[in-house]
């Protein structure tokens, strides 16, 4: 009989394994033999919790969503005006925790995953709906009217920055990321403060 709480503790370690295999692999071809072995369990085990290998990268992915979530929650949480909403949101973006070589990994993976997978496209426009309504938010007072081509643009420019990153050799370069990205806005607003 399995005690109660394994479950949960389980299935966050298999989780766990597969953003770290993947960004190992730098792709989706890992097995559920390497989750599972990094995991510490049986691969039946991890079949039988997740149903799947697709099920298993959308539960990854649903974690690194929810920690991306919760971190762009706290960073907003304590941001006064627009211009400190957009930077906590770009910071945000590139934190330490979203922004390590099997993060950016991942990330890159989902958005081969929903091309070919309807509840990971569905996750993915939900992460796009998100941004950008944060963006927009964020950019009314400063962009005025062009608050939405300028979240589209900035999200764009986030997304191929991790892009480059996942593509480059070079390990992930935070304070690059953010400085590019905070530039552009900066670029962007004021232009249309002036």
């Amino acid at each position: 009989m399995v005690r109660v709480g394994v479950e949960p503790i389980r299935k966050a370690a298999i989780v766990k394994a597969t953003i770290q295999e993947v960004g190992r692999a730098g792709s989706l071809e890992v097995t559920v033999a390497q989750i599972a072995r990094r995991a510490g369990v049986s691969s039946a085990l991890a079949h039988h919790y997740f149903g799947s290998k697709e099920a298993i990268f959308v539960a990854a992915m649903r974690h690194v969503l929810t920690m991306f979530g919760a971190e762009v929650r706290g960073a907003l949480a304590t941001a006064q005006g627009p211009k400190a909403r957009l930077e906590a949101i770009v910071r945000a973006s590139f934190s330490a925790s979203s922004f390590r070589r099997e993060a950016v990994a991942a990330w890159l993976n989902f958005y081969v995953l929903a091309q070919t997978m309807p509840e990971a496209r569905r996750l993915l426009g939900v992460y796009h709906r998100r941004m950008r309504s944060n963006l927009v938010h964020a950019l009314r007072p400063l962009a005025g009217a062009r608050a939405g081509e300028v979240a589209e643009a900035v999200g764009a420019l986030i997304d191929g920055v991790y892009l480059r990153q996942a593509l480059s050799p070079a390990a992930p370069d935070r304070e690059a990321a953010i400085a590019l990205v905070l530039g552009r806005l900066e670029h962007e607003t004021g232009e249309a403060e002036g």
